[in-house]
């Protein structure tokens, strides 16, 4: 198996987001490495409220937040550093990668096709195709089984 030293997840406050975190968590426990959560604020995306917020201030509350998912989602004794950037996501993921040396990327997709996929883009897929080490990604129905592929299959 390899080894990997330092673990990079990117989170977006989603559910799938959360399950790539625990994942990361627990790869970095086996593997005693530290692990990097990091969440890019996107300034492409207009915020839903009126009055827009300054970064800094934006800042304080995203890591608060990703501090207290951290405490839900990560075991204590895992070694990790809290993030907070703001840009494009996916070059800020990169960036941070190279900047770290990470040497792998647990991310969360959102599973969007056709159109959507077309019109939004897929910050995965960027990171997959430009990233200077391996990228694990969770789709949002991984680890889900359908019972229906189970009770169809032939016996061996």
């Amino acid at each position: 198996m390899p080894e990997f030293k330092k673990i990079l997840c990117p989170v977006q406050f989603d559910p799938n987001s959360f399950r790539a975190l625990r994942l990361a968590g627990e790869m970095s426990q086996r593997q005693s490495a530290d692990l990097y959560v990091l969440h890019v604020v996107d300034v492409a995306i207009p915020p839903k409220a009126e009055v827009t917020v300054p970064f800094d201030k934006m800042e304080v509350a995203v890591t608060t937040r990703l501090e207290r998912l951290a405490r839900q989602k990560i075991d204590a004794k895992i070694r990790h550093e809290i993030q907070v950037e703001s840009g494009d996501p996916a070059l800020k993921v990169l960036g941070a990668a190279k900047r770290l040396h990470a040497d792998l990327i647990v991310m969360a997709t959102h599973g969007r096709k056709g159109l959507r996929r077309l019109v939004l883009g897929s910050v995965a897929e960027r990171v997959v195709r430009e990233a200077p080490c391996p990228v694990l990604t969770l789709t949002p129905t991984a680890g889900r089984v359908r019972k229906s592929r189970i009770r169809n299959r032939p016996k061996t």
